[in-house]
C-alpha cells in the first residue's frame, strides 16, 4: 500500500518501511506519532485508490523518528561587479528523518 502525505509544505509518496528526510517536526529520536494530512491512499498497481478532498479523515500514517539533524551547507554568494559588494551566507537547513511504519485505514 502506498500513499501520500503532506508535512512541512512539501508532499511525499510513501510506502510502510521507507526512510525519508523531512522538515523538522519537533519530535525526538526514538518517538513514533502519525501522520493526519493523507492526502491519497492505493494500491501501488492502482487497482484501489482513495483520493482526498483536500484530506482523507479516516487514513493514517505511523511513522518512527530515526533522529534529527542538520542538511551539509547550502554556500550563497551575491557578487556585483565594480562596486565592491561582495556578500556570503551559509544556511544548513534542520531536518528529521522518519521510517513509515504502517498506514491504517
Amino acid at each position: 500500500m502506498i500513499s501520500v502525505i503532506k508535512t512541512g509544505g512539501k508532499q511525499y509518496i510513501v510506502s510502510p518501511g521507507k526512510r525519508l528526510k523531512v522538515e523538522k517536526i519537533g519530535k525526538t529520536s526514538g518517538e513514533d506519532f502519525v501522520f493526519g494530512e493523507v492526502l491519497l491512499v492505493g494500491e501501488p498497481d492502482g487497482s484501489s485508490v482513495k483520493v482526498g478532498a483536500p484530506t482523507l479523515n479516516s487514513v493514517r500514517v505511523g511513522a518512527h523518528v530515526i533522529r534529527e539533524g542538520r542538511a551539509r551547507k547550502i554556500k550563497l554568494l551575491k557578487y556585483k561587479p565594480k562596486k565592491r559588494y561582495r556578500l556570503r551566507k551559509g544556511h544548513r537547513q534542520h531536518f528529521t528523518e522518519i521510517e513509515i511504519k504502517n498506514i491504517e485505514g
